[in-house]
């Protein structure tokens, strides 16, 4: 049951302060509306503050979306077109490079590469994006492929997972992103992501990266037809992943944004909801170094509260994010690095630059565009 008592809300900061692992119950109590938010935030920033002192990170980074043509229908998805679609493309070789370009000619860092499965392209089309990237920017960290896409990888070639993640990283692949987790119980993944990649299979292919060494993110898609028990669930199974591998570097959970969607009826979530989740993900996931306040779906201001319920990272510049905005994100679709450091200040709490695999960015003061990495940055996990 998820009822909340203040002798089980007690029983869950005895076990906070004592740095025990809390159970799926406990989690249901968290997220039960009479817990009172302010505390269950103040437990999450105990933690924050346990594993991050009062950093906040941010990177300076690009999205690229090579195509949204999609095969799969998830009722979720505003970015996904079909072939004949006026708003479907595929990139090109050139706009590809322009990107990277544009990019390293920005100071970023990082490149994050998702998209679409297009049902035209072959595997080949894809490694290129990932090759040529790397061959005329090899300073540029390429975190490309969510699960789905990798599972779409094994369907094109027959080949086995790790073979293609193998293939990947010697064509330039740094790490993973986290996406395509959505929610990993049947009951609610059926409906709302019927053929695409299931938990089984997602989790399978970040367990193959970590074992090759490959770093990844994960994910959970809320505020949708999912419940508490759901979320739960679904944060349970990554922290049972990451006590097996340690792999993953971030969750993100993800506020569903339903316009422009199948489920376009649904209201999203609240900024209440969406600090309730990001500190009961970070009072659950304690084996997960770093929690992120995604500023794109969340907006500036929920964002920044973030930072004191349990949140540590708030992304980055995100030049050329479409997934969201697509879905009625209202966001800006870039900020500047001045601008987000400007946010964690008045947040009270410590910009830090970090790169894509948590190591301190070193910035020329006379050419902000050109940088050198630093020490890594440790959290205490």
């Amino acid at each position: 049951m998820s009822g909340f008592t203040p002798a089980a809300f007690e029983a869950i900061k005895d076990k906070v302060y004592a740095g025990e692992r809390l159970s799926l119950d406990d989690g249901l109590v968290l997220y039960d509306q009479a817990t009172p938010l302010h505390e269950v935030g103040a437990l999450a920033n105990l933690v924050r503050e346990r594993k991050n002192g009062n950093a906040a990170y941010y990177n300076i980074n690009t999205h690229l979306n090579a195509t949204n043509v999609c095969v799969y229908r998830c009722t979720f998805c505003a970015f996904r077109s079909d072939l004949r679609e006026a708003k479907g493309y595929a990139m090109s070789d050139e706009q590809i490079i322009a990107r990277g370009q544009e990019a390293v000619d920005n100071g970023c860092t990082e490149l994050h590469i998702v998209g679409g499965l297009h049902h035209q392209k072959k595997y080949d089309w894809y490694l290129n994006v990932v090759q040529q990237l790397h061959d005329a920017f090899p300073d540029l960290h390429l975190k490309a492929w969510t699960g789905v896409e990798i599972n779409w990888f094994e369907f094109l070639t027959k080949r086995s997972v790790r073979s293609i993640l193998e293939e990947q990283r010697a064509a330039g692949m740094g790490s993973m992103p986290g996406g395509g987790a959505e929610i990993f119980h049947p009951e609610v993944r059926g409906k709302i992501c019927e053929h695409k990649a299931d938990c089984r299979n997602w989790i399978d292919i970040h367990r193959t990266a970590h074992q090759l060494g490959i770093k990844t993110n994960c994910t959970m898609l809320y505020g949708h037809i999912e419940n508490a028990f759901h979320r739960i669930d679904h944060l349970i199974r990554l922290r049972e992943l990451q006590d097996e591998t340690g792999g993953f570097q971030t969750f993100i959970p993800l506020a569903f944004h339903p316009e422009n969607t199948g489920l376009s009826h649904i209201k999203k979530p609240s900024a209440l909801m969406d600090l309730r989740t990001i500190a009961v993900s970070r009072l659950m996931l304690d084996n997960i170094a770093h929690i992120k306040a995604y500023w794109i779906m969340l907006g500036i201001g929920t964002a920044q509260s973030a930072l004191a319920y349990g949140a540590d990272d708030i992304d980055g510049t995100v030049r050329h994010e479409l997934i969201y905005h697509d879905a009625g994100a209202t966001t800006p679709e870039l900020l500047t690095t001045e601008q987000i450091r400007r946010l964690i200040i008045e947040a009270g709490r410590e910009p830090i630059e970090r790169d894509t695999l948590y190591r301190r960015i070193e910035r020329d003061a006379a050419n902000p565009a050109k940088w050198s990495v630093g020490d890594q940055i440790l959290a205490a996990v």
